[in-house]
């Protein structure tokens, strides 16, 4: 690349294109093309920026008009495919709706600069006429199975020949072997659609052929699935992944957790043959370039990834997938304020090509698009195989409260006790991590507070470490108070889930308990263990938070209770009671998933509000319809706009002004109004003070133009101060 740049840089420039750079630019720059090279719209090329050079795009459209003799001249141009237009316009549209500088989100499609360039050959093995002066039976292993003719590598070689490297080394010194170069390997094998086709039920079938069916349209519109837990929704798009790999298009299917990837994959392979590519920040650094590289090149047909895999430069995308689509980890709430679900139906729309939301519970958005015929509604009411349900109750904490110190029922620890002498899996969820949410003296009152949020410590009684669940930070815990001296004066307030297992332990001491979060000791890696361990039937009791909600089949789970079935109701987020049905729905599912007879109880001391009674009852049509009906007179979405903007600035102050100028900015429109400024609810968040204002417009609003207005007159951030835009926004904190 170097004396690329060397030959290029003097030579004179014949032409200008725009070139995106992955910087918070709001346009393409101009650069001179030197004479002798081609850029052309979609190649990656690399310009000098300032006294770096960076990885850009040729974009479509005019340059500024400037002469190519004053501009700086590309450098190189990436010996990789092309980014398509198809993707170019993807990404200005995700640019200009939500308000993002283009180029953060072109930087988002090149996650991977070096997969830019060609990947080197690697260096094989191959068998020569020669042959040892001595022969032994591991030598003759390795012979036999290069015999075949093609080349190895050393570790491939000896491990199929079940030998040494050192065997392998010793036929390379006696020239039995010869190093060749052989290409790059793929990062996964081709999926085989006719590998194992299952065995799908009347409703699964009619299913498929009526997904099969919409995805053939010139300009398909997206569907949802809208299944009940177990009902098989996984293999019912699995079939419209193996339409699409027939013919000819690559697929992808994002999943909202990375713990969930482990057992999606081997269902997966188990379909197919083989695995998909995997996209998401758990992949090393290796294995990302050489997944975006040919992901590009059209080597790789299926990605299973997060929400960051949909800006892959595809090069015939046919179909993209998105389970849960209900799941908040779809949205991206750091630098692009993005919802990867509505992105997806975006790109499908701009690439004619389908798109499928699968949930059991799905968002309030999805249901009005599929109500409204927007979106293809197949639904999956009963659960696969003649599985029932489970038999759901309320465990009404008034009448049956928990002994002192405690926080489970008499009712739900007798029940557990039942699925104990049964040998059979009860599941405890508690959507709080930790051992305990806040920790005080009891002689002076203080609390242990975060010093750079506003927000408690959560003790983790595991690690002995107070912690801060928005920042990071951590102390270890103490044994006095550092405001007023006490020893054994400190008490833990409100349970975590370590504080529920502690209980557990104490009621049932020989079962074998496994606790689930997302911050456990050894990360992902392990989470995957213990997963696997459950479905394995090799714990007893199993006490998580959200993340068991996700997807996972327990054979042997047969008992589900909900500690706290409020926890998330008394909070003013206007998705509050969606997102509590959402999660305790999901929850309460992962009973009975492989025929037996199955219970969930929610612990509530609000057996009357109807979050609860939707579920209880078993009716979610009850809760759409009612949440569905107060969305559409209070004018929220689908039925209206919402757009976020969260001043932040060092000192409170800073931020409070700046926000009130931009408030005064705001144009007088009479169908959108502008709430606030207040200070968010989380208003400092690692040492920064925040401040919101709240944009509420009708359906037709456009919430857009009018934001884009009040940053071009309003006053311009100085010092410390950032304004963060967030149309749609998810989170109200």
């Amino acid at each position: 690349m170097k004396d690329s740049r060397q030959l290029q840089i003097g030579l004179p420039a014949t032409e200008t294109v725009p070139v995106m750079v992955p910087v918070p630019t709001p346009r393409p720059y101009s650069y001179a093309v030197p004479e002798g090279m081609q850029a052309r719209p979609g190649d990656v090329v690399q310009v000098p920026l300032g006294p770096r050079q960076v990885a850009g795009v040729v974009w479509h459209g005019e340059t500024d008009g400037v002469a190519s003799a004053k501009l700086r001249p590309i450098t190189h141009v990436f010996d990789c495919p092309a980014i398509s237009e198809e993707m170019r316009r993807f990404i200005d549209w995700v640019a200009a709706y939500t308000l993002s500088p283009p180029g953060l989100v072109a930087r988002m499609a090149l996650r991977a600069p070096a997969a830019l360039e060609p990947e080197l050959p690697e260096k094989g093995l191959r068998l020569t006429e020669s042959r040892p002066e001595r022969m032994t039976a591991a030598r003759e292993r390795v012979i036999e199975m290069a015999g075949d003719g093609f080349s190895w590598t050393k570790s491939g070689l000896a491990h199929a020949a079940g030998v040494s490297a050192s065997v392998v080394e010793g036929l390379v010194k006696q020239d039995v072997l010869e190093t060749v170069l052989i290409p790059p390997r793929p990062a996964v094998a081709e999926p085989d659609v006719g590998y194992a086709e299952p065995e799908l039920s009347p409703a699964q079938r009619s299913a498929v052929e009526e997904l099969v069916e919409f995805a053939a349209a010139s300009q398909p519109k997206p569907t949802l699935i809208d299944g009940v837990t177990g009902s098989g929704k996984t293999e019912v798009y699995f079939e419209a992944v193996a339409d699409r790999l027939a013919a000819g298009r690559q697929v992808l299917i994002l999943l909202p957790e990375i713990a969930l990837t482990a057992t999606f994959l081997e269902r997966f392979e188990s379909r197919f043959g083989s695995r998909p590519a995997e996209w998401h920040s758990d992949v090393t650094p290796r294995m990302r370039e050489k997944v975006w590289r040919q992901v590009a090149s059209g080597e790789i047909r299926a990605v299973a990834g997060a929400r960051s895999a949909l800006f892959l430069p595809f090069r015939e995308l046919g179909l993209i997938v998105v389970d849960e689509e209900h799941d908040t980890a779809y949205k991206q709430e750091d630098r692009v304020h993005y919802n990867a679900r509505d992105m997806a139906v975006v790109r499908g729309h701009l690439g004619r090509f389908p798109v499928v939301l699968a949930s059991a519970t799905p968002s309030i958005e999805s249901r009005v698009n599929a109500d409204t015929g927007k979106y293809h509604h197949i639904r999956l009411p009963e659960r696969f195989g003649g599985a029932a349900l489970p038999d759901i109750d309320c465990i009404d904490m008034r009448r049956h409260p928990p002994d002192r110190g405690g926080f489970l029922s008499p009712v739900l620890i007798g029940e557990i006790r039942q699925t104990l002498e049964r040998e059979e899996q009860s599941l405890l969820f508690l959507n709080r991590r930790g051992y305990a949410p806040l920790t005080l003296c009891r002689v002076c009152g203080h609390r242990f507070e975060c010093p750079n949020c506003s927000a408690w410590l959560v003790e983790h009684r595991f690690r002995g470490q107070l912690q801060c669940h928005h920042c990071g930070h951590h102390e270890p815990a103490p044994e006095a108070c550092p405001e007023c001296g006490a020893l054994d004066h400190l008490v833990a307030c409100g349970p975590g889930v370590e504080r529920i297992a502690e209980e557990v332990d104490r009621h049932f001491p020989d079962a074998r308990t496994i606790v689930l979060s997302s911050d456990m000791l050894g990360g992902v890696k392990r989470l995957r263990l213990e997963l696997e361990a459950i479905a394995n039937g090799e714990a007893d009791i199993v006490i998580g938070t959200q993340l068991v909600a996700k997807g996972h089949n327990f054979p042997l789970m047969t008992l589900v209770g909900i500690v706290d079935a409020d926890l998330g109701l008394g909070n003013g987020d206007p998705r509050a009671a969606e997102r509590t049905f959402q999660l305790l729905s999901q929850v309460t599912g992962r009973a009975g998933r492989s025929g037996r007879a199955s219970r969930a109880f929610l612990q509530t001391y609000q057996p009357q509000h109807p979050v609860i009674a939707a579920i209880i009852s078993g009716d979610p049509e009850t809760f759409y319809e009612r949440e569905i009906a107060e969305r559409e007179r209070a004018g929220l979405p689908p039925f209206g706009r919402l757009a976020a903007l969260i001043v932040s600035a060092a000192h409170r102050s800073e931020a409070e002004n700046h926000a009130r100028d931009l408030r005064r900015a705001a144009p007088g429109l009479a169908d959108i109004r502008v709430l606030g400024p207040a200070e968010a609810p989380l208003a400092l968040v690692r040492g920064r003070y925040r401040y919101r204002l709240l944009v509420h417009g009708r359906k037709q609003s456009d919430i857009q133009s009018y934001v884009a207005r009040m940053i071009e007159t309003g006053p311009k951030p100085r010092g410390s101060v950032r304004v963060q835009i967030d149309i749609d926004p998810q989170s109200f904190l």
